[in-house]
């Protein structure tokens, strides 16, 4: 039987094996998943797979199917949820591989192919489920940056294999990356858009879109946004961790504007959830994205698939309106910097009109705000050329 053990903020699992060896590990914050995770490894200790089996046995469906079990206890729902895509179609590929018998026999060259595979192979459209068909299919297959994220996926996958002694080398170590040069751009609406949007919102959803809109919100942190989140008295939402649910990065606060405030606090009381379904239940991600796209066609806005291209609305929106990335980061709740900087090219005209603000030469007179001073700042960069020839 192995014990839980919490050091400082972090919960622990400390278990010895029925091979001798004493195995800890650091898990989770929190209590309840640090459990599942010591019944896990217990599992999988009586099933011999952290005595490591003998690399002869690994087979490859197994392990992967282990894998997404493993991913259930140690990562967030969404990261599981994209693993599983990955794995998934890593295993209809080797279905075409029978030769494949062990996780040592998936070799560079094989991951090669599994990358021209997902290239080639027919994928579903965007928001369509079930069988494919003439009018769920892309035939072009999949984008660069999903194939990417696949063969990372596969790389964490064989790293966790090396660790727990089924391989000896990790055979994605030397693969490359595809060049994303077919990525899709961030959508984001325009001013006459988001009125189109909202103005076409059933009641149940205008508030739903207005605050994603005015907050930049992500998609589970609006879902699981409970009324102990918001402090009215001093305008704030609150995104902060609960016993069901983590924050992506951590906790932090979101300002609320006189609309956001009006259009919350308007809102009925009928469960500790802001916005919960028929049966007081946070909302089913998958169909808010349904309910979305449905409204967003019927503003006549045909390209708006997902729900998080409000939340890339807003960091437009407010890098638009002059407000400083390093702000806009704090806000989007952006771990990195470069990660705000993405929506810089996404706003042409703000960035011509930053351009445009160093038109005038110091010492110089006059600038180029209207139509009247066109002349004079072509004469300004007549001048510098000038210089610059002369120098």
């Amino acid at each position: 039987m192995g014990t839980i053990r919490r050091r400082g903020e972090w919960y622990y699992i400390d278990l010895y094996l029925k091979n001798g060896r004493r195995y800890r590990k650091r898990v989770s914050r929190d209590k309840k998943i640090a459990e599942l995770a010591l019944k896990d490894h217990e599992v999988k200790d009586e099933r011999n797979q952290l005595g490591f089996l003998d690399q002869e046995q690994a087979d490859p469906k197994t392990f992967l199917e282990d894998y997404l079990k493993y991913s259930q206890t140690n990562h967030r729902p969404a990261t599981t949820v994209r693993y599983r895509s990955a794995v998934s179609n890593f295993l209809e590929f080797l279905k075409t591989v029978p030769q494949v018998a062990c996780l040592r026999d998936i070799t560079p060259a094989l991951i090669e192919k599994f990358k021209q595979h997902r290239k080639s192979a027919p994928v579903s459209k965007n928001g369509k489920k079930g069988p494919l068909t003439k009018k769920t299919t892309i035939k072009k297959g999949a984008k660069s940056n999903t194939v990417n994220f696949e063969i990372g996926t596969l790389r964490t996958i064989f790293n966790l294999a090396i660790k727990q002694k089924f391989l000896d080398e990790n055979p994605v170590r030397d693969v490359s990356f595809l060049k994303a040069d077919d990525a899709k751009q961030r959508r984001f609406l325009t001013d006459a858009e988001i009125g189109r949007l909202l103005r076409a919102c059933e009641p149940e959803f205008y508030p739903v879109f207005f605050v994603m809109v005015h907050t930049g919100m992500r998609k589970g942190e609006l879902l699981n946004l409970e009324w102990k989140d918001l402090d009215f008295k001093h305008r704030v939402i609150k995104i902060q961790r609960k016993d069901f649910w983590v924050p992506k990065t951590g906790e932090r606060e979101i300002p609320m504007s006189e609309a956001v405030a009006a259009v919350l606090d308007g809102l009925p009381r009928q469960s500790h959830f802001v916005f919960p379904d028929k049966n007081g239940n946070a909302i089913s991600g998958n169909q808010l994205r349904l309910d979305l796209i449905r409204i967003a066609q019927n503003a006549g806005i045909y390209d708006l698939t997902q729900v998080h291209s409000l939340r890339h609305t807003f960091a437009s929106q407010l890098l638009m309106r002059g407000a400083d990335a390093f702000t806009v980061k704090t806000l989007m709740g952006h771990s990195n910097i470069q990660t705000t900087l993405i929506y810089a090219h996404q706003t042409p005209g703000h960035l011509r009109e930053a351009v445009e603000k160093l038109n005038v030469l110091p010492g110089e007179r006059g600038t180029t705000k209207n139509k009247e001073d066109k002349h004079e700042g072509e004469e300004t960069g007549k001048r510098r050329m000038r210089l610059y020839q002369q120098n």
